[in-house]
């Protein structure tokens, strides 16, 4: 098909491909959450024979990629993102990627053909959660694994926040600016999830939620990562949730 014969922009992804596109919106998935996004993987291929398949959905710059690509050469690693900038970064860290979106036209794979689909504080990111999911659940095959992180709507410092009458963290209303929340960085958060929600709403898409844990938030004050830390031991209260699901 060609760029003239595409089809129109559903209302709203237009601003939004443009947003992740601006130079300033940040494509990294920093050391921490990279680190975290490669050990959970770590943790499902130690239980798995042979090479795997596996597709990071939401790849950014790359650099979680990287990472992922480096536990065992024997796997093929691909990227997918929407954002070309992003896309040109990871193609320079030498992986093999390529464009698409899971809340658009779907994924450009085919049906039962990943082994793991990472989607890595991604989902937060998107119109159509219900689509990216069975996006997900479509390219993997029976018994594959779904690696799902997304910040914490019920967080234990939004709790407080709320009652304060305060924007919680992690939500935003504008895509120009902060609006009634702390933080000094507008990334284009649409849905927000508690664990119940998450759970359910993957249990309802056909996934078996095996695990999920808590991780902390890196822009937490320092004098309160402690605290952080610990409350990772209760998922519901966490940060950031993180959802190993099987597929049924």
């Amino acid at each position: 098909m060609n760029q003239l014969s595409k089809p129109a922009e559903p209302a709203g992804r237009g601003q939004l491909r443009a947003f992740y596109e601006e130079p300033g919106v940040t494509l990294s998935s920093g050391s921490e959450r990279a680190g975290r996004q490669a050990r959970m993987l770590a943790a499902v291929l130690a239980g798995r024979a042979g090479a795997q398949r596996i597709v990071d959905v939401g790849c950014g710059d790359g650099s979680a990629t990287r990472l992922v690509a480096g536990l065992d050469a024997r796997n093929t690693v691909i990227g997918v993102d929407w954002s070309a900038t992003a896309l040109a970064q990871a193609r320079a860290r030498g992986l093999l990627v390529i464009q698409g979106g899971v809340d658009t036209a779907g994924l450009p794979l085919p049906d039962s053909c990943a082994d793991v689909v990472i989607m890595s504080e991604l989902i937060e990111h998107l119109v159509d959660t219900d689509a990216a999911v069975e996006e997900a659940r479509r390219v993997l095959r029976p018994g594959g694994v779904l690696l799902l992180s997304t910040p914490n709507l019920a967080a234990w410092f939004n709790r407080g926040l709320i009652g304060l009458g305060i924007q919680p963290v992690f939500s935003e209303v504008s895509l120009r600016g902060i609006y009634g929340r702390p933080g000094h960085e507008v990334v284009g958060h649409l849905r927000l999830f508690t664990r119940r929600a998450l759970v359910e709403f993957l249990t309802d898409r056909g996934f078996e939620c095996e695990l999920v844990q808590g991780a902390p938030y890196h822009d937490v004050p320092k004098p309160l990562r402690p605290l952080d830390r610990w409350l990772c031991l209760w998922p519901s209260m966490a940060s950031i949730l993180l959802v190993q699901a099987r597929r049924r």
